[in-house]
């Protein structure tokens, strides 16, 4: 224990707190008061909080969407652009959700003890402020190239879907009672990064939903989900020591841990009904290469690490999965 403070409070700290500290606790950093004298965060720490090995979840959507588009047109008829526009959509708001998630966690103090990705705000090495700010910009990102896709479209509506969205990623961890916090999490992944993400891109580019898109919606919410559940199975401890009631601290470790193998290798049923009309989905179940030693290590593990390893796998399957989706319904 004598060594752990001795490596959070060096010698030196306690001058540097005094200072610090007053301008960290006014932003409302719990880290700040902790971690004064840690090095401010470098372009690589940005990039680390933006939890790049969850942004499949943003991506495959906008490929099977596009897939199912391409599917439903004559050829030369479906359009890139307001495809390009749907990834841009998607991906900020991916990024924008994740710093907004550890700005939130970080000012509530949620982050100090985590044992995941890394937090900006939570390690101390960058204020909540700047973090949000980052959250602002990427909000900002999605909302004016949802704004283009309006435009383009001439579907007004679509604004309302596209607040929507923004409000719903904000109060995932944001506000005085974040749904993510209710156990409500997963079910708004799944619509948001799952039906709305795939379906919405199908919906801009052919103006019309279609079979191909709902199935391919329905798969990739669900390796979606399982994204969330094995990130909160990791953090299950810290989760319930700091109050935050996600659906894995109640339901508990092991009903979780079915969950998120049921919710990983059920897409896989959806792709062998897909490749009856398109062959090439035949395809997806290679992606059962990462899918099912996933599985087996969420299954089995002990470690924060291999729950880490797990999480990497998922967002691979689901890149997978969107890759062959795709190709299949352009073919």
């Amino acid at each position: 224990m004598a060594a752990k403070q001795q490596r959070l409070t060096p010698p030196q700290a306690p001058a540097a707190s005094k200072h610090k500290g007053k301008g960290k606790g006014k932003s409302g950093n719990p880290a700040a008061r902790v971690y004064a004298d840690v090095r401010p965060a470098r372009f690589s720490d940005w990039v680390a909080g933006a939890r790049i090995p969850t942004l499949p979840m943003s991506i495959s959507p906008v490929l099977v969407g596009t897939g199912a588009a391409i599917a439903a047109s004559d050829p030369g008829q479906y359009h890139w652009v307001r495809a390009l526009l749907c990834l841009v959509v998607a991906v900020s708001l991916q990024i924008a959700v994740n710093y907004a998630n550890d700005y939130s966690d970080g000012i509530r103090g949620t982050d100090r003890d985590r044992v995941g990705p890394f937090r900006l705000v939570g390690s101390g090495k960058a204020t909540p402020k700047a973090v949000l700010t980052a959250a602002l910009v990427f909000f900002g990102t999605a909302a004016v190239a949802g704004l283009v896709l309006t435009i383009l479209t001439q579907q007004w509506w679509l604004l309302a879907v596209g607040a929507l969205a923004i409000v719903a990623a904000w109060f995932y961890t944001g506000g005085k009672r974040p749904y993510g916090y209710l156990a409500l999490g997963e079910l708004f992944v799944f619509i948001f990064f799952g039906l709305v993400a795939t379906l919405g891109t199908t919906f801009v580019q052919i103006l019309a939903l279609t079979q191909e898109a709902w199935l391919g919606a329905v798969g990739v919410g669900l390796i979606s989900v399982a994204t969330l559940i094995v990130n909160n199975i990791r953090d299950i401890t810290q989760d319930r020591a700091a109050g935050k009631r996600t659906l894995t601290t109640f339901l508990g470790t092991v009903p979780s841990r079915v969950l998120y193998i049921v919710c990983l290798l059920a897409p896989f049923g959806i792709a062998v009904w897909i490749a009856v009309l398109y062959p090439i989905a035949w395809f997806a179940l290679f992606a059962l290469l990462a899918a099912l030693p996933a599985a087996i290590i969420v299954a089995t593990a002990r470690t924060p690490k291999e729950y880490i390893l797990a999480l990497k796998l998922t967002g691979l399957t689901q890149l997978l999965y969107g890759i062959a989706l795709f190709v299949a319904f352009w073919k």
